[in-house]
């Protein structure tokens, strides 16, 4: 089950991420996002054994990984829209030359809204999401009101090239 929910979390968190590459002009291919979450409300009771997967990318120190952008994802959107993945979608999108600022909004297994802010420039982007909501979290994953949850992700994002090697571009959603 907490399986579950890191999955759904890292969807989002992706979502986000992705959408922090999608910039005006953006070239397509490689990019390497190094990111850092901390939380301010955890789930997760003091002296609680968090799962290794799960610590390694919420928490616990930088986590590093590498998404790929289509020139298709880059002609279709030319600013940011997430991934398709997990309960989570953008709203109240802004672009400008040199950065993005959006609401991440949460529905499902998470509920709650991220406010997203995105500097970018020269192949790099650098950006903030602070998310506040609630988590279900039982056998179900729907039982009860949830449990409150905070975090605050900061990230990087570098350009490494045009050729992405074995990593697959992000699918471009069917619809905005």
């Amino acid at each position: 089950m907490r399986t579950r929910i890191w999955v759904t979390m890292a969807g989002c968190l992706l979502a986000a991420a992705a959408a922090a590459h999608a910039q005006p002009n953006q070239k397509p291919g490689l990019y390497e996002i190094t990111s850092n979450m901390t939380w301010q409300k955890s789930p997760f009771p003091p002296g609680m054994q968090v799962p290794p997967q799960a610590s390694a990318a919420f928490g616990g120190g930088p986590h590093t990984s590498q998404v790929c952008l289509s020139q298709a994802w880059v002609d279709r959107f030319g600013g940011p829209v997430p991934q398709g993945r997990g309960d989570c979608k953008m709203a109240n999108v802004s672009t400008s030359p040199t950065g993005m600022t959006g609401t991440m909004m949460c529905t499902g297994q998470m509920n709650g809204t991220g406010e997203i802010k995105v500097d970018w420039g020269g192949g790099t982007a650098t950006g903030k999401v602070h998310f506040a909501g609630t988590m279900q979290m039982g056998r179900n994953g729907a039982q009860g009101a949830g449990i409150p949850v905070e975090w605050t992700q900061e990230f990087t994002s570098t350009y490494k090239g045009a050729d992405c090697g074995s990593v697959k571009p992000l699918a471009v959603p069917a619809d905005k």
